[in-house]
């Protein structure tokens, strides 16, 4: 007769050091039913089965495994599934479980290890599948969809930056610059990779020549404004994104930006007031999910005042 299943009841119960009556007590069965499962007597009904999983901190899979193992807690059982499926739904439910144990502040220090090392993972494979993604609009080409295509490649950029590529960004942007490009986004690209490289001062010294050669494009002002806000020219910033919502009134971009920068100036009433407006045209625009944000703003900055 097959006791995996019988002997892994009890092993389990032995690795998390509970006794039969009291893994009887926390199943709400008597202490003649568990030793009846473990001694393969008889089995517990199917609908026990997630409720005798969590409390041995392993998987219903696991149950009928001969080499499976008990963790210290659920949490650390479903990190180990996603990282050997690496299945989104998996790091879900593992995210779900730690949480769980955060808030009830019962996380030791190997679960906060487990736990940072599950967000770890996930980052990678998001990072992989971004960039597949991004790969894929960018492979279409320009002239499918330009508006999409170069708001792609700038999002691509601004990841390669984030995952120690920036200089190939410049690279890259720079070559199409010294190769005669006379598309302004060619150059906001490379404006944009000085700017995620954290170098704003090359950033600027770019921006004056760019603005000099497409003086009615909306966009080059809207990174010229970002990047003299964080160079510290407040009031150039500005005029540049003064200049960006001259040109497009509908910039979103450049309102976002004077507004955190209001912000970082502690003018909280004039903040507010510009995240009441984005908001209130968003609704406008039929954007009503994307209101909810300048509203938080809004509130934030009102708290901040009445105090």
């Amino acid at each position: 007769m097959d006791t995996i299943f019988s002997d892994n009841l009890k092993k389990f119960r032995q690795q998390k050091n509970l006794t039969q009556e009291q893994a009887a007590e926390i199943l709400n069965v008597s202490v003649q039913t568990i030793s009846r499962w473990e001694c393969n007597t008889t089995s517990p009904d199917v609908a026990m089965l997630p409720q005798i999983a969590k409390l041995y901190c392993v998987t219903i899979d696991d149950l009928f495994k001969e080499t499976a193992v008990a963790y210290e807690n659920y949490a650390q059982r479903l990190a180990a599934v996603y990282e050997a499926t690496r299945r989104p739904e998996d790091f879900i439910s593992a995210d779900f479980e730690f949480k769980k144990m955060m808030k009830a502040g019962s996380c030791s220090t190997e679960d906060l290890r487990c736990y940072g090392v599950l967000h770890h993972q996930m980052a990678r494979y998001c990072i992989e599948k971004a960039m597949d993604l991004f790969d894929k609009v960018v492979e279409q080409g320009k002239d499918l969809d330009q508006r999409v295509f170069w708001r792609t490649k700038r999002q691509k950029m601004l990841l390669y930056s984030q995952i120690g590529k920036a200089q190939e960004n410049i690279d890259e942007a720079l070559a199409a610059i010294q190769n005669g490009s006379e598309d302004a986004e060619d150059w906001i690209c490379l404006i944009a990779a000085y700017s995620y490289s954290g170098d704003d001062a090359k950033a600027y010294e770019w921006i004056l020549k760019a603005i000099l050669k497409f003086p009615d494009k909306a966009v080059l002002y809207v990174y010229g404004g970002d990047i003299c806000k964080n160079l510290k020219k407040y009031d150039e910033a500005f005029k540049y994104w003064g200049k960006a919502l001259e040109l497009d009134p509908e910039m979103y971009d450049a309102r976002y930006s004077m507004g955190f920068c209001y912000e970082e100036l502690g003018e909280y009433g004039r903040a507010r007031d510009m995240w009441f407006d984005l908001a209130r045209d968003l609704e406008k625009d039929g954007y009503e999910v994307e209101k909810q944000f300048p509203l938080e703003l809004a509130e934030k900055c009102g708290a901040i005042i009445d105090l």
